[in-house]
């Protein structure tokens, strides 16, 4: 799937043992450089693995990194942006979807600038039943480290106009 500015495209995550998790029905491309894609969504149907399926409630911006080991949603608010990050495998594009693994741990960045790691349970239950091999888990490490350094320096897209300029350019698409 080419990846062009205004272009609608599905979300889709995935468990390690390669099981759907979840499903996005759309997202706006932004932009696409060799480092991350970044998309846009408001009032997004989200369907469950299990069938079951919301709305997301508030408007977002999304990092989908090539490299890294998790994605940023940035939650536009009405007084100001949170950011949920999963951590990940990097994303992939192919001709159905923009696809990435869920790893289980999260960290919550509410819009003060603290935050909270989240999930600690699910992943230790996944890493034991879906067998994460150990260089797999330290990756992880690592790339949870780099995204907290990242949260703690406010640095791109943990900036409240970085994600509200990509807001209203998604407005303007």
């Amino acid at each position: 799937m080419k990846l062009t500015v205004g272009n609608k495209i599905v979300l889709q995550s995935y468990k390690h043992d390669h099981s759907l998790h979840r499903i996005w029905e759309q997202a706006t491309v932004l932009e696409e450089n060799d480092d991350y894609i970044v998309v846009a969504n408001r009032r997004t149907k989200v369907i469950e693995s299990n069938g079951r399926y919301w709305f997301t409630k508030e408007p977002s911006v999304s990092y989908f990194y090539k490299n890294r080991w998790y994605n940023v949603i940035g939650i536009i608010k009405p007084n100001g942006v949170s950011y949920y990050c999963n951590i990940s495998s990097p994303t992939l594009v192919d001709e159905e979807a923009l696809k990435y693994i869920d790893y289980d741990l999260d960290i919550k960045v509410v819009i003060d600038g603290s935050y909270t790691i989240l999930d600690r349970n699910e992943y230790k239950k996944h890493q034991r039943i879906m067998n994460y091999p150990e260089s797999i888990c330290k990756i992880l490490e690592i790339e949870m480290n780099d995204l907290k350094d990242r949260i703690i320096k406010k640095e791109e897209p943990f900036q409240t106009d970085c994600i509200l300029n990509w807001y209203q350019f998604y407005l303007s698409l």
